[in-house]
């Protein structure tokens, strides 16, 4: 669910100061991408916005949810919009978010 090797590698190119405004632009910016994708903001941006969240994810080392916006960015690009699972899509950030925030709780804990 969470690329920790990216997230290590991440946190040693930027340090920690650095990577925590990343993590807070991130989870801000992600957060409002969700929301409208929550209130069914359209499928004409559809592709842009997992298009903005596969490479959010994957530059935050969340491979699952980076997954599922690849393949829903492809079904968009080929017109197949609403074959995009977006409670899915949503439901793996979520989980993602969950699973990244307790491991670096831990993380924190044991230095």
């Amino acid at each position: 669910m969470i690329d920790w090797n990216r997230i290590s590698e991440l946190q040693s190119d930027i340090g920690a100061d650095e990577f925590d405004e990343i993590v807070g632009l991130f989870l801000e910016e992600v957060e409002t991408e969700i929301a409208s994708l929550r209130h069914g903001s359209g499928h004409d941006k559809l592709e842009a916005q997992l298009h903005f969240l596969k490479g959010s994810a994957l530059n935050l080392g969340f491979s699952d949810f980076a997954g599922l916006c690849q393949s829903g960015e492809s079904a968009a690009a080929q017109g197949r919009s609403d074959h995009v699972d977006l409670r899915e899509i949503i439901r793996s950030y979520e989980q993602s978010r969950a699973a990244f925030v307790a491991g670096c709780q831990e993380a924190n804990s044991t230095t």
